[in-house]
């Protein structure tokens, strides 16, 4: 608790209404995961608050996780359909204004992008001055 503060339950619910902090239990939660780049986090039945100051909302999970390595790809279900595919390369508008301010091909463009990094600033720099 609080040092010096309330004593009781009452005081401190009055004490959260008056900073502007509320408190509110989700009900009937089955699972909680959470996933980083290398492992899942998983929360059989945990019990879920959701703390809100100042229009912030934070959860709280408390149980026993299971942590695990986490997979290589996504589940079979939550596998994304078939569409176009990702391209692969610089960002198109970086791509342009290599163009514009090299005076190059899109062909230059791109290799000088790859070259560089992605920087469309040190793409161009680059093929400015090999042309001196």
């Amino acid at each position: 608790m609080i040092p010096g503060g309330p004593r009781n339950p009452r005081e401190m619910a009055q004490m959260m209404r008056r900073l502007g902090m509320t408190t509110e239990s989700v009900p009937d939660v089955e699972e909680v995961i959470v996933r980083t780049r290398t492992k899942e986090h998983h929360f059989e039945k945990p019990e879920v608050t959701v703390l809100t100051v100042q229009g912030v909302r934070t959860y709280q999970i408390v149980g026993q996780p299971v942590v695990r390595p986490r997979s290589a790809g996504p589940p079979a279900a939550a596998a994304p359909a078939a569409g176009p595919a990702t391209p692969v390369g610089p960002p198109e508008e970086d791509v342009r204004l290599v163009m514009e301010q090299a005076n190059v091909s899109r062909e230059e463009a791109v290799e000088a992008l790859f070259q560089a990094k992605g920087e469309p600033a040190e793409a161009i720099m680059r093929i400015l001055s090999r042309g001196r």
